[in-house]
């Protein structure tokens, strides 16, 4: 289950840059979960459940929302119309399983070893480097929105599994999409009046991509996977995600990444390996 999840959110970057062929970026970023939220709406209705979830859930969704449906898509989209390749975005974003099991472990009191935490450490390490190197020995901005967007998905991951162990994963994205429906929907409608709109075949497809595989039907397999096998052990498919972002970057857009790349996306993978094993 968290594997289909994570087929679908490795193309999530690709289908981003081909929406922004056509679409101004804040509009990639937010319409795409209102446009989610619609869909999720109506398979609510559609199997009789309701709306929206218990209010004494409410935090926790909320939680969800500005990691899953505001922070993650907004900076990842603005990271990526400024320019970084999408290369690039993959392996600074491969850190993410270290850092979703290192929110795991604050938000359940849980104690691992130093070894977790040497690793953690390591790849941060690794990661710092790489952007110190492609940005000539400064970061750009481009990868503090994308540390941004690896935060941001980290506390919506985790709070979603969480939430997931004890309703269903799709009703746990269903219920988050709703409930931001009144902030997406009116800037979403705002945005599509104001902004130019050139609506290429390469940016229909990015944008109905983004908006139904990767902001609503990725999360139904991925919730449900964290919570039957657990944040740390199910998270540990998503170590194959950067590398798969590489390939449908390589074969959907043309991109060239040199040896550089390769390593540090290779090196992140065993920091992060270490990480889970060390966790579990």
């Amino acid at each position: 289950m968290a594997l289909l999840g994570v087929l679908a959110f490795s193309g999530s970057f690709p289908g981003t840059v081909y929406a922004l062929e056509g679409f101004e970026p804040w509009l990639v970023a937010v319409g795409r979960a209102a446009i989610a939220g619609i869909l999720a709406a109506a398979c609510l209705k559609a199997t009789g459940r309701p709306l929206l979830p218990p209010k004494p859930h409410w935090p926790a969704y909320a939680l969800i929302s500005l990691g899953v449906v505001f922070g993650f898509p907004v900076f990842s989209t603005l990271a990526l119309d400024l320019g970084t390749s999408t290369s690039h975005a993959a392996v600074v974003i491969a850190l993410l399983p270290a850092a979703t099991a290192v929110c795991a472990v604050l938000r359940a009191a849980e104690r691992p070893g130093p070894l977790f935490w040497t690793a953690s450490t390591a790849g941060a390490l690794v990661i710092t480097a790489f952007t110190l190197a492609q940005g000539h020995g400064t970061p750009t901005w481009s990868d503090l929105l994308l540390v941004g967007a690896l935060v941001s998905a980290a506390i919506g991951y985790t709070e979603g599994g969480r939430l997931s162990r004890q309703t269903p994963g799709w009703q746990v994205i269903s219920h988050t999409l709703v409930l931001s429906l009144p902030f997406t929907a009116p800037i979403t409608a705002v945005l599509a009046l104001t902004t130019p709109l050139t609506p290429t075949p390469h940016a229909i497809v990015g944008l109905a991509y983004v908006s139904a595989i990767s902001m609503f039907i990725g999360f139904i397999p991925w919730y449900a996977g964290l919570a039957k096998g657990g944040i740390a052990r199910a998270g540990q498919t998503q170590l194959i995600q950067p590398l798969l972002t590489l390939l449908w970057a390589w074969f959907l857009l043309g991109e060239r990444f040199g040896l550089t790349t390769m390593v540090a996306a290779l090196a992140v993978l065993i920091c992060v390996t270490v990480t889970q094993r060390a966790r579990t």
